[in-house]
């Protein structure tokens, strides 16, 4: 894939600019002249985003179902891991869509914060119409209408049929897909070169209906959503002491090297070495800890559809969209699927990828995620510490359960 580059200190600077603009001219006279041109330019930024967002989740979402299907075909140890990870990224969308209504519910956002446009709330469903609508009669019509669940479920369901082609046209579809995302990566790329100039704008245009509500709004919002994160911070030292037997003191104090590298460097990638030494420290066997971690990193961070979710739902209340049982249950569903198609890509962009599919199953527009992702650098860091942490529990889980296996030729 193709180096992204995303201006992440501008961009903040750009919605920090935008709030103090917006809400300083909130009621002077020459409000309504500057909504005139900061709304145009920012529904232009948000469309600019959004005619990448289709291609870009095809094309992962293809390439990641088969990478994660080849690796599970693997020996017997990574069968194991991938059973970890299957359940860990399962849970954590249920976690985001309980917790993060249960943190609302507790502390609601800021009142005051005021909805730009003037569209209608959407209809809700009934449950029969929502299964209805999951099966797309027409993949093509489903895309231009902007329903992305029914095209996720197609692409799907196209990747894991390409499983059983012969190794000639699996591989050509594969490069097919793999080069329409990095062509779309390319082109998300320039869309978020220009993104201190369109958070601006939506700052701005926010922060002048809204005041300073739509300060006090950002900060709530990277509180909670950092709260999704932190439940899989946590989980993770239950989840050592638990299935890999390592008493609490001794992993907290083993993986905490691996934590400030994350805090630091907000990569799993770059945390790498040090959780190699982090399970050393262990006792886990090097084989393992040399097959898991890779592959964790590569396919496997725990905290994103919890707190995905999470951003989305919080979303919607800044929308006011009212989500029903069947949309939460959605974007569970396609939290969980898109996982698989996101995980190597820059923090920004993978915020964009990840989330806005998960808004148009729900039924949420997509100007709120927009707002956020300039300040989704700070949330990242509660994301980066609990994949890191996670992915050394379940190294020492799998060693564990390797240790338990019957001896197989496999292994």
């Amino acid at each position: 894939m193709p180096e992204i580059r995303v201006p992440g200190l501008l961009t903040l600077a750009g919605l920090v600019a935008g709030l103090v603009c917006g809400a300083l001219l909130a009621h002077s006279p020459e409000m309504d002249s500057a909504l005139a041109i900061a709304g145009p330019v920012g529904s232009l930024w948000l469309q600019g985003l959004k005619m990448t967002i289709l291609p870009l989740v095809a094309g992962l979402l293809f390439t990641g179902i088969v990478e994660t299907a080849a690796a599970a075909r693997a020996e017997a140890m990574a069968k194991r891991t991938m059973a970890f990870i299957f359940g860990s990224l399962a849970f954590s969308a249920f976690v985001g869509a309980t917790v993060m209504p249960l943190l609302l519910s507790f502390s609601p956002p800021p009142e005051g914060v005021a909805v730009p446009g003037t569209q209608a709330p959407p209809q809700v469903p009934g449950i029969g119409d929502f299964l209805l609508s999951i099966m797309p009669t027409n993949v093509v019509t489903s895309a231009a209408n902007d329903a992305l669940l029914p095209v996720i479920i197609f692409v799907a369901l196209f990747a894991v049929a390409s499983l059983r082609l012969d190794e000639a046209p699996r591989r050509q579809l594969a490069l097919l897909f793999e080069g329409m995302a990095g062509a779309m990566m390319v082109l998300i790329g320039w869309v978020l070169k220009v993104a201190p100039v369109g958070v601006f704008a939506l700052g701005f245009s926010l922060a002048a209906r809204s005041g300073v509500a739509a300060i006090g709004a950002l900060a709530h919002y990277i509180v909670l959503v950092s709260a999704c994160g932190a439940v899989f911070l946590l989980l993770a030292y239950p989840l050592a002491a638990v299935i890999a037997r390592k008493p609490l003191g001794r992993f907290a104090a083993a993986v905490l090297p691996a934590q400030v590298v994350a805090i630091s460097t907000q990569s799993s990638l770059a945390s790498l070495p040090t959780m190699l030494a982090s399970c050393r420290r262990l006792g886990v066997a090097t084989t393992t800890a040399e097959f898991v971690l890779p592959l964790a990193v590569t396919i496997f961070r725990a905290t994103s559809p919890a707190m995905n979710v999470g951003v989305v739902i919080y979303a919607a209340h800044l929308a006011g969209v009212e989500l029903h049982p069947g949309a939460i249950a959605a974007g569970v569903f396609v939290a969980f699927l898109t996982t698989f198609g996101s995980v190597s890509l820059p923090g920004t962009v993978s915020f964009i990828a990840s989330t806005a599919p998960i808004a148009a199953a729900m039924g949420v527009p997509l100007w709120p995620l927009a707002v956020l992702v300039a300040v989704e650098m700070l949330p990242d860091i509660m994301r980066t510490v609990g994949n890191v942490t996670m992915d050394v529990a379940v190294t020492a889980s799998v060693d564990i359960s390797r240790q338990s296996a019957p001896a197989t030729t496999e292994d």
